[in-house]
């Protein structure tokens, strides 16, 4: 392992204790409750996870909460966005600035700039393998994962799948398309989509199950959550 490497690893392990949870705080407290919440890290810990929506979308707001959550455990988090995007569609939504923001401490977090959709999973699994992260987070932003050249194979999933329940970890896929669209594969364990509305000068960001092949599907959660200064 390298000296960088382990400097990252003490920074991030030891961001509990100095982690400055400003705007996201209301959120990832509301996660923390207990082992018996449908949502939250200790929720999602070896599974898959597909968070989605189209619109008014709170994906971005609750991915942060989430590593907020794995942050305030001392728990690393990687973020990785496939930033050339084949078959049409942007780049993962990932704004330093507003993560900083909500109370994020960049220097324990890894951002991950893959070339292509498969190389994003690839990434994924070689940071699983390390052992080293309790939450990975994949920005497919508005990336056409259906055609044949960006699609994740079901071996893929499969292998991150066997991974994230080896190493206790949570990977948490974000993509943008409607409830009725399909998901990932049937590897998906949890499938959600997080929908924002303004109350008042905040915003209140629902979570709602599609799938869960935990819990049964239809579960919600309507948690306050504030934007980033400027919203």
């Amino acid at each position: 392992m390298s000296d960088d490497l382990r400097e990252f690893l003490a920074r991030a392990r030891g961001s509990a204790a100095t982690a400055k949870v400003i705007r996201l705080d209301d959120l990832a407290r509301d996660q923390r409750e207990g082992d018996n919440q449908p949502w939250g890290l200790s929720a999602l810990r070896g599974r898959l996870v597909e968070l989605s929506a189209r619109g008014a979308s709170g994906t971005l707001t609750t991915a942060a909460s989430l590593v907020l959550d794995a942050q305030n455990e001392g728990e690393p988090v990687a973020w990785i966005v496939p930033w050339c995007i084949e078959g049409g569609g942007m780049p993962g939504t990932f704004y330093p600035p507003d993560a900083a923001d909500s109370g994020i401490d960049l220097s324990a977090l890894v951002v991950v700039r893959a070339p292509s959709v498969i190389a994003a999973g690839r990434a994924a699994e070689r940071l699983l393998r390390s052992g080293a992260f309790g939450l990975i987070v994949i920005d497919f932003g508005s990336s056409n994962l259906e055609a044949s050249n960006t699609r994740i194979s079901d071996a893929m999933l499969g292998r991150l799948v066997s991974l994230a329940q080896g190493n206790d970890a949570a990977i948490v896929c974000l993509t943008e398309k409607s409830q009725d669209s399909g998901s990932l594969g049937s590897l998906v364990s949890l499938r959600a989509e997080a929908l924002r509305a303004r109350a008042g000068n905040d915003f209140e960001v629902t979570v709602r199950a599609v799938k869960d092949k935990r819990r049964g599907p239809g579960w919600s959660r309507a948690i306050k959550a504030r934007g980033p200064s400027g919203l």
